[in-house]
């Protein structure tokens, strides 16, 4: 697993700066913000695992940055723990209702922040919500979206895989296969942002396969950008002599050396335009053998 991503939010640039360098110490990878409206597009750009979130903000208060990440389908699933000098029954219990995972006065002891922290992140995991690595929603939250979609119209469910993907694990090693997993959640967030809608969906459905769900108009134009942007970027993961040649050198099944292509994506679309489909099963089948027939045809050309 790679390091857990922290966003704290928070407008007193000592309490700030304590926090980042604290958790910074335990292995976290940590952000700041110092207003709501730099939360939320950080929180955009780049999915934490949880956030920390003072709710008195010099624009938008944290109950509205709590409310916007829970009602956008892309981070309604990121544990928040808020932490403020507020302490009325009240504001606790309308932190809570807006789906808040838990709540911490000032002045706070740090080590029980860390156990807040780290506890609301094991939970994540342990209850299938989040994948370790990307922090992108995963098993259960990933049916859920399924379940919700097969009852309506016009909706699109793209399966992608990495090709090539465990060959330049086993020839660079298992951190950089993680940060490559980040870099392809991040870069799918991206192309969502430029060509797809707001209730759009992304998961991680393990491994090196994740899953979009958008709007039947908008999903050649996310799958075309998906795999052009991804062959040309994930680039940068290769050294230089691998990126000239177009190829890894790696061990293969019978222990000799084979050629492994650089990593590109293949990726299956379905819709209800083109099948009907009575249960969850179906739709992720289908997804799958499409994805399978992508890849076939990008090793044949």
């Amino acid at each position: 697993m790679g390091k857990a991503r922290l966003l704290i939010v928070e407008d007193d640039v000592d309490i700030s700066t304590m926090l980042k360098i604290y958790f910074s110490g335990l292995g976290f990878e940590v952000d700041t913000a110092m207003r709501g409206s730099d939360a939320l597009e950080k929180t955009r750009m780049a999915l934490p695992h949880l956030i920390v979130l003072d709710i008195m903000l010099p624009d938008i208060d944290g109950y509205e940055v709590c409310r916007n990440l829970r009602t956008n389908t892309r981070t309604s699933h990121i544990p928040i723990i808020f932490l403020t000098q507020k302490d009325e029954r009240s504001d606790r219990l309308q932190g809570l209702e807006l789906g808040a995972d838990d709540y911490i006065t000032k002045p706070f002891d740090i080590e029980e922040l860390k156990l807040r922290v780290q506890g609301a992140i094991r939970r994540s995991e342990r209850e299938s919500l989040t994948d370790p690595r990307s922090g992108l929603p995963a098993g259960r939250l990933i049916e859920e979206q399924l379940r919700r979609i097969i009852r309506e119209k016009s909706w699109a469910f793209l399966d992608i895989r990495i090709n090539h993907f465990d060959p330049f694990k086993d020839v660079y090693g298992f951190v950089a296969g993680d940060d490559v997993l980040r870099f392809a959640g991040m870069l799918i967030g991206e192309v969502l942002d430029e060509r797809g809608t707001p209730g759009d969906f992304v998961g991680h459905a393990g491994g090196d396969n994740f899953i979009v769900i958008t709007t039947e108009g908008a999903a050649a134009g996310i799958r075309v950008s998906l795999k052009e942007r991804f062959a040309e970027e994930v680039q940068s993961h290769y050294n230089f002599i691998d990126r000239q040649q177009g190829f890894i050198v790696a061990p293969g099944a019978d222990g000799q050396n084979d050629q492994a292509p650089l990593m590109t994506l293949a990726v299956g679309l379905v819709s209800p335009a083109q099948h009907s489909f009575a249960d969850i099963r179906e739709i992720t089948e289908l997804a799958a053998e499409a994805r399978r027939q992508d890849a076939g045809a990008a090793a044949r050309a």
